[in-house]
């Protein structure tokens, strides 16, 4: 038996620190000429320096084998070939700091699994120091240094300098297995990291249209992934619920609801009443000043002012969970309401520390390498949003403890967003290389005529009309295909909801999201090429082939502990490599939070599945009676592999397959 998991994890949080120790030793002795030392001194420095650099070495590497070497996690073999790789040209050449480190799969299998392009760019980085050294002798000096390892069978130099790797099949095989027996696993965690993800963000009184829905969709995946990996994720819906429009909104309920204190109004039409009030707001002036009045009782907490906020909140939240409760989202209402008495110590914090400039009886906040600044206060003493962003940063900083904040909001965003992070760097609130702080913004959603979203009419389109047209469409597209015949009533709505909201937000997901995407139902339902309805159909055969061949559930589990994975036949060798990609495509997403990374590689899962299940029988039929006369249970097993796959990549992008379709 292997060590407690307490034991283990201690052990690594010792190393970290360890680790964080020395590259602070090292950063310190980088610039010795600072400290004033003599010209011995520098040089027992520097030697001390490279003794630092070589235990760092040590350290990291013992720390990456570690937990790399937790039974159930699925291995990142692209994470284990760069440790690999990286302590082989390290020990080839030792003073070439910071070396170029690359590793990737490999396009054309003839060439191999993997490839390593590193040599080309340190030959490079060699000749501007003057050693000429082609790329080709670089290649051969690594292949030279690879330490022992089980993943590589060979390698071999091609080209100019690109190292092609092959893999063990033995060693793919073990890996498949474990996934079989243990399922599929997150790599192990050194720290659980506090995420914080801010998405979705309506305003109360307005209904949620369709561009709510990238933010929507977007940040529920962030969260499932993080969530996925073991980070403690705290889900933020940062609603508009604060401000002007507040007191114009109560001044109508007054008048139009005078009894509203005794008898909720009955106002389930928010916005035809938010309408009705902005008409009334800009054409009579009385009623502005009324509304004014009732900002200032509200912003005072007066009793009645808050109970008819409140009455507004509540039949908003009521429409927004409509819509939450389709698409499955999970989220935490923390409004700009709730960060409203933290602005003024906001304020003072940065007026302390002399940042604040008057201009024309305004607060502002100038950071540096920013182009314009942040309003503080307005020129009546009101607080703005950037203040209430600034209070949110803070809150998240220092009373969450966040290691991770992510916002979700559109592109346009992106300029406000970088000069309140700049500003909360400026008065010391974070530094980012300890703690990430990122705008994930997003382009628009365009109709098919390539502009703007918009009804005919050219209103903004409502996101529950466009969730139940979606069902509408997904309900014909079943009948169509005749699934109406053999799905019971219950399995056919199941299988409605699947499609409709599984495709609407893959074919979000499914594009770069720093892109405009054109909405279109007819090609997200189309059952073919990279859309959810492929994937979803082909998920359902897949799960059909061990029930038509009348396999047990039992007995697959009881072969993934007793079968070898056969890995002869190119597909399957192709498929098995597919399969244990998964790690290395949630390290890229993490890192740059491209959920359509994930999407790409779960069509081409299917698609690599599709010429394996066409080249490979996994149940061969008597041709005359249509009994099954032999399983080739190893790739029955294979099967089984690519749906668990597939099924977490589902789950992570917030789709729900059924299985039966």
């Amino acid at each position: 038996m292997g060590e407690p998991v307490g034991e283990q994890t201690s052990r690594l949080q010792r190393q970290e620190r360890e680790i964080k120790l020395l590259q602070d030793d090292i950063e310190r002795l980088r610039d010795p000429q600072q400290l004033n030392f003599t010209s011995s001194q520098l040089d027992e420095l520097r030697e001390e320096n490279s003794r630092l650099k070589y235990r760092l070495n040590i350290l990291k590497t013992s720390l990456q084998e570690e937990m790399s070497q937790n039974g159930k996690a699925m291995l990142n073999i692209n994470q284990r070939l760069q440790q690999i790789f990286g302590k082989a040209i390290s020990t080839a050449y030792p003073d070439l700091e910071n070396p170029p480190l690359s590793v990737s799969p490999n396009q054309q299998a003839k060439f191999g699994d993997y490839q390593c392009n590193s040599a080309m760019a340190m030959s490079q980085m060699m000749k501007a120091k003057g050693q000429k050294v082609s790329p080709r002798e670089i290649a051969e000096k690594i292949i030279q240094n690879i330490p022992n390892n089980e993943f590589i069978e060979r390698t071999e130099i091609a080209g100019p300098g690109f190292i092609n790797i092959h893999l063990k099949r033995m060693f793919v095989s073990k890996l498949l297995s474990n996934l079989l027996v243990n399922g599929v696993q997150p790599p192990p965690l050194v720290k659980k990291k506090k995420v914080i993800v801010d998405f979705s963000s309506p305003n109360i009184a307005k209904e949620m249209h369709v561009g709510h829905l990238r933010s929507t969709i977007i940040g529920d995946s962030m969260c499932r992934l993080f969530e996925f990996l073991g980070y403690d994720v705290l889900r933020l819906n940062h609603v508009g619920d604060w401000g002007t429009q507040f007191g114009m909104l109560i001044a109508h309920l007054k008048d139009k609801f005078p009894n509203y204190l005794s008898v909720s109004p009955p106002i389930s039409d928010l916005q035809s009443f938010y309408k009705e009030s902005k008409k009334r707001f800009d054409e009579d002036e009385e009623f502005k000043k009324r509304a004014y009045q009732c900002v200032v009782k509200l912003q005072s907490k007066e009793t009645d002012f808050i109970k008819a906020w409140n009455l507004i909140c509540d039949v908003s939240r009521n429409e927004f969970q409509k819509i939450y409760d389709c698409l499955e989202i999970r989220i935490q209402e923390r409004g700009e309401s709730f960060y409203q008495d933290m602005m003024t110590a906001v304020v003072k914090d940065f007026e302390e520390k002399g940042l604040v400039e008057l201009d024309e009886g305004r607060k502002i906040v100038f950071a540096p390498g920013q182009s314009i600044p942040l309003t503080v206060v307005k020129s009546d003493g009101g607080y703005t949003y950037d203040t209430s962003d600034l209070a949110a940063i803070k809150n998240r900083l220092f009373d969450e403890k966040a290691d991770i904040i992510i916002y979700v909001t559109d592109s346009g965003q992106a300029m406000h967003f970088q000069v309140v992070f700049a500003a909360a760097q400026m008065i010391g609130w974070y530094d980012p290389k300890v703690t990430r702080v990122e705008h994930a913004g997003f382009g628009v959603v365009l109709g098919e005529d390539k502009k703007k979203f918009k009804t005919r009419s050219g209103d903004t389109v409502r996101l529950m009309d466009l969730l139940e047209e979606g069902l509408k469409r997904s309900m014909d597209k079943l009948k169509e295909k005749e699934r109406d015949k053999v799905l019971t009533p219950e399995e056919l709505v199941k299988a409605q909801r699947a499609v409709a909201f599984g495709c609407i937000k893959y074919a979000d997901l499914s594009h770069n999201r720093i892109n405009d995407y054109v909405f279109s139902f007819d090609k997200m339902l189309d059952d073919r090429g990279n859309t959810a309805a492929y994937l979803l159909y082909a998920f359902t055969r897949i799960r059909s082939i061990a029930r038509l061949a009348n396999i047990q559930e039992a007995v697959l589990r009881k072969a993934a502990e007793t079968t070898e994975v056969l890995l002869d036949h190119e597909k399957e060798w192709k498929l098995g490599k597919c399969i244990l990609r998964f790690p290395e495509i949630l390290q890229k997403i993490t890192d740059d939070l491209l959920l359509h990374t994930l999407c790409d590689y779960l069509y081409e899962l299917a698609t690599t599945f599709t010429e394996f299940y066409d080249s490979c029988y996994c149940v061969e039929k008597d041709r005359q009676t249509g009994e099954v006369v032999k399983v080739n249970m190893w790739r029955m097993l294979l099967c089984e592999a690519t749906a668990a796959v597939m099924a977490k990549g589902f789950d992570i992008l917030g789709i729900n397959p059924v299985q039966r379709m």
